[in-house]
């Protein structure tokens, strides 16, 4: 194995012999970058999926961030939620924060985070059922009043007077 530029770890053939050797058994969940070759192609075949290629050597930052925030790992129903309007049914019109998840929710879309908040809905949803605690809330992030009414955090921004953009900066 071996990292990429972006400390991402890339396995060869060998890694993934060793570790079906070993009794690992991938699924379709696992997200693994492999270096190709016509035995890892073979491997996919009889496993029934397609591991993740290496990236490209040369791109952009903003082009990996991209890529990243597109492969978001949830179920279906959280993956074709609309978060906005689950967001708007925590704040009805006459809330008085309705303006701040206005603005906040505007930011978000502006920035292509939607997806960040379905996943952390389903994030807090699955921890929950489980009964896995969390943190209070921790850095910028208490600053957002979506990521309070999410439950991501259980610090009141608003309450506390926060400023939401210190956390999107």
């Amino acid at each position: 194995m071996r990292l990429d530029k972006y400390s991402n770890p890339v396995f060869n053939e060998q890694d993934l012999f060793d570790a079906l050797y070993q009794g690992h058994l991938f699924n379709v969940h696992d997200t693994m970058l492999v270096e190709h070759t016509d035995n890892i192609k073979q491997l996919e075949t009889q496993l029934g999926f397609k591991f993740l290629e290496p990236y490209e050597t040369h791109f952009e930052v903003s082009d990996y961030d991209s890529a990243c925030q597109s492969n978001w790992f949830m179920p279906d129903e959280y993956r074709t939620l609309d978060i906005e309007e689950w967001i708007w049914t925590q704040t009805p019109p006459w809330d008085p924060q309705h303006t701040r998840v206005t603005e906040e929710l505007a930011a978000f879309k502006a920035r292509n985070m939607m997806d960040l908040l379905r996943w952390l809905k389903y994030f807090v949803d699955t921890c929950t059922q489980h009964d896995i605690v969390w943190g209070v809330g921790r850095g910028s992030s208490v600053a957002s009043y979506v990521l309070y009414k999410i439950g991501v955090h259980r610090i009141d921004s608003i309450k506390y007077n926060l400023d939401w953009q210190e956390f999107l900066r």
